[in-house]
């Protein structure tokens, strides 16, 4: 069985590229096929492996700011051969879904959401992102072509995994396609329970917009409670501005360090919508209550009152009240952590790997 691999860019370290890392010890002689490479970016993280750049590659001014040449992506990722392969496994939130394969190749997609700044609102995108003002002016005219491309790509690919069921309920929205569901993996038994809290509320992630800080730091600014944020991004000058003294900017911390940060923390925060939040579960396998907004993949595992807290608007008055009405002792660490442990990184392995070669099995009977 020969396989390949395909991921969007590798230009940061999230959650897309966790998923792929384990692709590469499930697949470690695959080639890893993707549009961008940012080596320094990447940290050491794919070191060694057989990756495989589009041309987008050679200018440097296009890896710096691809965000900036949508119309672009679609011709640099159908320019890819993969006509030697049993079985390509793509790793997608925009592009790679959008190889081109022969009959004879099985093309399963693993697919984190479809192509947001494509279906969800553009402007709000271009905004979220910084983009100059002569730029988000032209956005919309890029938007429909790229929709259409968006739409008709999903169309080659022969098996759709999505990782979770918000995805899946908008891959049939936008794609007409059924998913199965394997939500993603989460290195649980890197995370513990710490036997005392210390006072502090915490929030992970990268500093974007729509994870959605700003509303969290207007809340503590008014509760004056102590907040860490871990992370780094393109909100970060803009939040410290914002920020009182009660609220400290950790930047990127240590994977040593960080479950420590998670295990003594009195809650976490998660004011944002995601697809599947991996800092929710990183969270809760330390056994910490979550005060999160009802939106997004959230809102399949996280049990009221058991696990900690939703609040139903994405404001900071939503967030005080939520913080205000918190009481540490109504969760019981253990609880909140056993359920963390469905998804554990070798169930997701296994499941992966009878996935595939059970969609290899189908295929071949066609």
């Amino acid at each position: 069985m020969k396989i390949a691999l395909v991921h969007d860019y590798l230009v940061q370290r999230g959650g897309a590229e966790r998923v792929l890392e384990v692709f590469t010890e499930l697949f470690p002689y695959a080639p890893i096929y993707t549009l961008i490479y940012d080596q320094d970016a990447m940290q050491g993280l794919f070191a060694g492996k057989d990756i495989r750049t589009s041309f987008l590659q050679r200018f440097a001014w296009i890896r710096r700011n691809h965000r900036l040449f949508p119309p672009l992506m679609p011709l640099a990722i159908e320019q890819f051969d993969f006509s030697q392969y049993d079985i390509v496994l793509s790793d997608s939130s925009s592009y790679a879904k959008g190889i081109i394969t022969k009959p004879k190749t099985l093309h399963i997609c693993y697919m984190h959401t479809p192509m947001r700044y494509a279906w969800d609102d553009c402007q709000k995108y271009t905004q979220d992102f910084g983009f100059p003002k002569f730029i988000t002016r032209f956005v919309p005219f890029f938007m429909n072509p790229i929709r259409l491309w968006d739409k008709a790509s999903a169309d080659r690919v022969d098996n759709f995994l999505a990782n979770s069921r918000f995805v899946a309920k908008r891959i049939w929205k936008y794609y007409r396609k059924e998913a199965n569901i394997i939500h993603p993996p989460v290195d649980v038994n890197r995370f513990f329970i710490a036997p005392k809290q210390e006072d502090y509320f915490l929030m992970v992630g990268r500093l974007i917009a729509y994870k959605r800080h700003d509303i969290a730091i207007e809340a503590f600014n008014s509760l004056g409670l102590p907040l860490k944020i871990i992370g780094r991004g393109l909100e970060i000058e803009r939040l410290k501005k914002i920020a009182g003294p009660n609220i400290e900017f950790l930047g990127r911390v240590s994977d040593e360090e960080l479950p420590e940060y998670y295990a003594k923390c009195r809650a976490f925060i998660f004011p944002q919508e995601e697809d599947f939040g991996i800092v929710a579960i990183e969270a809760m396998a330390s056994g910490r209550p979550l005060i999160a907004y009802r939106g997004g993949d959230i809102a399949e595992h996280l049990e009221n009152g058991k696990m900690g807290m939703f609040f139903e608007r994405q404001d900071a008055a939503a967030i005080v009240e939520a913080v205000t009405n918190f009481k540490d002792g109504d969760y019981d660490p253990t609880y909140i952590r056993n359920k963390a442990l469905q998804f554990d990184k070798d169930h997701f392995k296994a499941k992966i790997k009878e996935y595939v070669q059970s969609a290899l099995a189908e295929h071949l009977k066609k």
